[in-house]
């Protein structure tokens, strides 16, 4: 297989190829805005199987679109590895590189890519370096000895955050080819001047690890109080904590799962974005909450814990507040604290659009990004260090 130009060389601009298995979730935004945003390498995204989504788009490349013949390919794939259908589809794309988000879906395409000779990055973000390595019995052995195959196949390595890096090496990642890289997120050119119409705002997922239901208690302890609150998002949980929002009488308003535009419509709505994250029971943990990002980027301050790489986004006393995980009382002061104070607030707000603005800016994570593209496609075995 030919390899497209690389970036400084004469010929077509090289393709990166953004593998998913399941593509794409309407929660991971952050996977399809990084590669849109490559400035000098075209994206092409593969994915086994189409998620019904906003996220969905009809230029992605699907390898087992349906029916039942598609299952038993997809199955042999999730079995084995191997798949000459994934095998002729990704030859098709004429990648230079191969890009796999998250561990597992790291080792699906790595026997592939190394058949074609694609040198594969694959990017850590959480629950695939947490929670998934400590899986009981059979399906943990399996799944610990798929990913440290990725790792070991893979010619770069790299984590959302310092925690997730540490946590990849503890499951198997060679220290000397993983790197921590920011995915950054789009900076507004200006914070629209909108009514607040929300005092508290939550965007993620209803499970475990994103508190919500440590939200809900500490903002029912604010008797003094009695904040608007809005939720977006989507999940398990969040039929329960309906119920228990209700039972204590909060002003809240639930809308469920949004598109990336509504999101940032809400948020720019809001007074203090909260993200009260802590580890799972099962051990799941975050890798840095890209919501987290998003509301800085539109001037809002953060209120959340000393959890996972949140601490590298979210600077106590600067660009917002930090409690213990799942320290409801602590979680309340801070809430209370904001919104008790504009000046505070609007100082913290402004500090955090600085802060994301500096260090997890999209365009220029993508730019460093192709860095690394280049460095590996080339087949340089010392990838170029990302900046602290």
């Amino acid at each position: 297989m030919s390899t497209p130009s690389l970036p400084g060389t004469t010929g077509p601009a090289p393709t990166v190829v953004i593998w998913r298995s399941g593509l794409l979730a309407g929660s991971e935004t952050f996977i399809r805005n990084q590669g849109l945003a490559l400035p000098r390498w075209q994206p092409r995204f593969l994915g086994a199987t189409r998620v019904g989504s906003p996220l969905a788009a009809d230029t992605d490349v699907i390898a087992y679109p349906d029916g039942g013949r598609d299952r038993q390919a997809f199955l042999r794939l999730r079995l084995t590895g191997e798949s000459p259908r994934l095998r002729r589809l990704l030859a098709d794309l004429r990648p230079a590189v191969v890009h796999a988000h998250f561990g597992n879906d790291g080792w699906l395409i790595s026997r592939t890519a190394a058949q074609l000779g694609v040198p594969l990055v694959v990017t850590v973000h959480g629950y695939d370096v947490t929670r998934q390595p400590h899986a009981p019995g059979l399906r943990g052995v399996r799944y610990r000895r798929n990913l440290r195959q990725a790792f070991d196949r893979a010619a770069l390595i790299l984590a959302v955050s310092d925690f997730i890096r540490d946590r990849a090496i503890a499951a198997g990642a060679d220290p000397a080819k993983i790197r921590v890289h920011h995915t950054g997120v789009p900076i507004p050119a200006e914070v629209p001047e909108v009514p607040k119409h929300w005092d508290v705002v939550f965007v993620g997922r209803f499970v475990e690890k994103k508190g919500v239901d440590d939200l809900v208690e500490a903002l029912g302890a604010l008797p003094d109080r009695r904040p608007r609150v809005l939720f977006i998002g989507s999940g398990p949980l969040e039929w329960p904590i309906r119920e228990r929002a209700a039972a204590l009488g909060l002003d809240s308003t639930f809308l469920g799962a949004q598109e990336p535009s509504a999101v940032a419509r809400y948020l720019a709505e809001s007074k203090v974005f909260v993200s009260p994250s802590k580890t799972a029971s099962d051990g799941d943990a975050e890798g840095l909450p890209t919501t987290i990002l998003e509301a800085a980027s539109l001037g809002l301050p953060t209120v959340s814990t000393y959890h996972s790489g949140i601490p590298e986004a979210v600077l106590p006393g600067e660009t917002g507040l930090l409690g213990a995980e799942g320290d409801r009382a602590a979680l309340a002061g801070n809430i209370r604290q904001l919104l008790a104070d504009d000046d505070l607030r609007t100082r913290l707000g402004d500090q955090a659009r600085r802060f994301v603005t500096e260090h997890f800016d999209l365009a220029k994570q993508t730019r460093l990004l192709e860095e690394l593209y280049e460095s590996v496609a080339a087949g340089r075995p010392d990838p170029v260090r990302l900046p602290a």
